[in-house]
């Protein structure tokens, strides 16, 4: 009997490779030329062509020795915004910013903003150039494990099918989550829901001298807004909802977005001379987890494992730095086989705990009590500092930064007491959001 990937590509030549990474984003990009520099024969798939649209524009400081690592870091500075820190409003007027040099043992003082698609180019151009077979406008079908160890891919691309033995498959199919749906494995996450519409505009007031390059964060009733400066006088902008907010849309995506925008007065102030200059787009289900991270001979990396919000700018930070940890897990498993279960497990236990620094202050940003300590920072024990460590990516090697994290969780704990009334509210209409959902039209609908 015929396997799917041997069905699906009509019996196509095989060929051989030592790991085939399924997504060229910076994930893909990533963990492909950090493999191949060990030596390894990597093939890299990539269902789209570069450039193309995409958001998660804001990088994190801790992005920045990645680069650097991967000798990519003065090809994204040339494309790049210089960002020193972000900004939230202030109960006083105005707007605090949270400046990445003040990070707790700050290991880099700034980031960069970036047009995605010219991001997601630049590495996967860099990818190949370190040895990678990186192809564009190949979507892989099917995926089907070997009797005698490895996988068998079945891929489609503009010459037609195509088929590949490869001793280990790393998932970096973003939402797409392919081996996540293939393997029934990806579950929407309960405890926190929402949809986003975003566009790019031309003309949006930017802040002055070094603050030109924050990003902002505003919030509005029913969720909060991005404002990211990005080259070329272009700024991306976004509004993250709840559901059941984002259901009034009705359809038209760039009046609702327009609309919502305008209930910040701050925001309509800075988009009052703007113009659109590409399409609006509406996203939903934004949060989901696969309940387990590898098994024999494939590993899932940033959003093909989880995602929960672009809150805080993770997104990009959590995938490049995922998919490094996974190369290397992925090199030491083919050097010691018999190795290959505990350092899954120890490369979980990694990814896990970094990622629910960022989930524990996703879930709470929109509560009362988080716009308070927001607004109002105090830097008692070094605690913002090491909210500005988290800020800037710091959160999986640095014990210093999560004591003092622990310190304002407790202080959250503290402020949401003394609001009782208004964080039972905001509490209970957030868990009503998980039976809400909204689908939307999104940028990745496809399998890989």
């Amino acid at each position: 009997m015929q396997s799917p990937a041997e069905d699906s590509t009509n019996q196509a030549p095989v060929e051989d490779c030592d790991v085939l990474v399924i997504g060229g984003g910076p994930a893909g990009s990533t963990a492909s030329t950090f493999l191949a520099r060990r030596g390894w024969r990597v093939v890299m798939l990539e269902k789209d062509a570069h450039p193309r649209f995409h958001i998660g524009e804001s990088l994190l400081p801790m992005n920045m020795p990645i680069l650097k690592r991967l000798g990519a870091f003065d090809k994204v500075a040339a494309i790049g915004v210089h960002k020193s820190g972000a900004d939230f409003p202030a109960d006083e007027g105005g707007y605090n910013v949270f400046r990445f040099e003040r990070a707790l043992d700050a290991r880099c003082d700034h980031a960069f903003q970036v047009r995605r698609s010219d991001f997601d180019r630049v590495l996967f151009d860099h990818a190949a150039e370190c040895g990678v077979d990186a192809r564009q406008r190949v979507r892989v079908t099917a995926v089907d494990p070997l009797p005698g160890g490895g996988s068998l891919v079945g891929a489609a691309g503009p010459d037609g099918p195509c088929r590949w033995r490869a001793r280990y498959i790393v998932d970096a199919s973003g939402r797409d989550a392919f081996l996540g749906g293939k393997r029934r494995i990806k579950r929407k996450n309960m405890r926190h829901q929402s949809a986003a519409v975003f566009s790019h505009f031309e003309g949006v007031e930017r802040r002055e001298g070094t603050d030109a390059g924050n990003v902002s964060i505003y919030r509005h009733e029913h969720g909060w807004i991005w404002l990211i400066p990005l080259p070329d006088g272009v700024t991306s902008v976004g509004a993250v909802c709840y559901p059941d907010y984002m259901k009034t849309r009705r359809g038209d995506s760039e009046g609702f977005l327009m609309r919502t925008l305008q209930t910040v007065p701050e925001v309509a102030r800075r988009m009052a001379g703007a113009r659109r200059c590409a399409d609006v787009h509406a996203t939903g289900n934004y949060a989901y987890e696969c309940t387990e991270m590898a098994g024999p001979g494939w590993v899932l990396v940033g959003d093909a494992y989880c995602f929960v919000d672009p809150m805080f700018s993770s997104g990009v930070f959590l995938a490049m730095h995922g998919a490094e940890k996974a190369a290397d897990m992925v090199d030491a498993a083919l050097r010691e086989p018999a190795r290959e279960a505990a350092l899954q497990r120890a490369l979980r236990r990694h990814i896990d705990a970094g990622t629910d620094e960022f989930k524990w202050f996703i879930y709470r940003f929109t509560s009362p009590a988080m716009r308070h300590l927001f607004a109002n920072p105090k830097n008692i024990f070094q605690v913002e500092d090491a909210v500005v460590a988290m800020l800037a990516g710091d959160v999986f090697d640095n014990p210093r930064v999560r004591r003092r994290l622990r310190v304002f969780r407790a202080l959250y704990a503290v402020a949401s007491l003394a609001m009782l009334p208004r964080s039972l509210r905001n509490g209970l209409r957030r868990r009503r959001q998980s039976r809400v959902g909204f689908s939307g039209e999104t940028l990745q609908a496809d399998e890989p």
